[in-house]
């Protein structure tokens, strides 16, 4: 699905990934672990190509995508739903709106789409917040939107960048949605330095663990 072949990441004079060769397998559920500041969201970046590899290869679906080719990394971005540790939410929109707004880029009224916005705000436990602004929402509510936004045009990957840092109530939650999610055949990615995301999801779904560390990512085994 993502193929990264000796692809490295640098922040001006310091590497932050090196050498990574590694796929993200389809239909799995991935969780990559690692400190903060390790470099985690910026592996997120550089699969929805918010950011290039400095060095080596990367492939998406087959393919490989020039940073310049505007076209093509929109059509990648279609393919991939992102849920940021801190959505970026439209203030002066309603939760619906803000859910609607990839329709909107795709040239599709979101009129059109009413049953399935309805459905996807009640999948998320958010049907009554549909007219609520941002600023009334807690840092829950606000991640179930951005999953809820990320979803609407039906992705094949998700990735979701600590899940955990809101409560823990409110982590499970999601967690429980993007397993669902990968039970419907989808990809996941979830980034998190939380040690409890890996036991939540034990007995749930099947884990494919990468840990990252040095800048250098690996997989690894989980004991049975």
């Amino acid at each position: 699905m993502i193929e990264f072949e000796e692809a490295s990441f640098n922040h001006g004079a310091s590497a932050v990934l090196r050498g990574l060769t590694l796929g993200l397998a389809p239909g799995a559920f991935h969780v990559l672990i690692g400190p903060s500041g390790a470099g985690k969201t910026t592996f997120l970046r550089l699969c929805y190509m918010d950011l290039a590899p400095s060095a080596g290869r990367m492939r998406w679906f087959g393919q490989t995508i020039a940073p310049n080719d505007r076209k093509a990394i929109a059509g990648l971005r279609r393919a991939i739903g992102v849920v940021p540790r801190e959505p970026e939410l439209l203030d002066h929109l309603t939760v619906l709106e803000n859910v609607a707004l990839p329709l909107t880029v795709g040239a599709v009224r979101a009129e059109d789409r009413a049953g399935d916005l309805k459905a996807l705000l009640e999948w998320v436990d958010l049907a009554g917040r549909a007219e609520a602004l941002p600023a009334v929402l807690s840092r829950s509510e606000r991640q179930r939107v951005a999953l809820a936004r990320a979803v609407i045009m039906s992705p094949e990957l998700i990735l979701a960048d600590e899940p955990a840092a809101v409560d823990w109530q409110g982590s499970l939650q999601l967690l429980a949605l993007l397993v669902e999610l990968n039970r419907m055949g989808k990809t996941v990615l979830v980034a998190t330095h939380e040690p409890a995301v890996l036991r939540a999801l034990d007995g749930e779904v099947e884990v494919r663990v990468l840990e990252l560390a040095d800048g250098r990512i690996a997989p690894v085994e989980m004991a049975s």
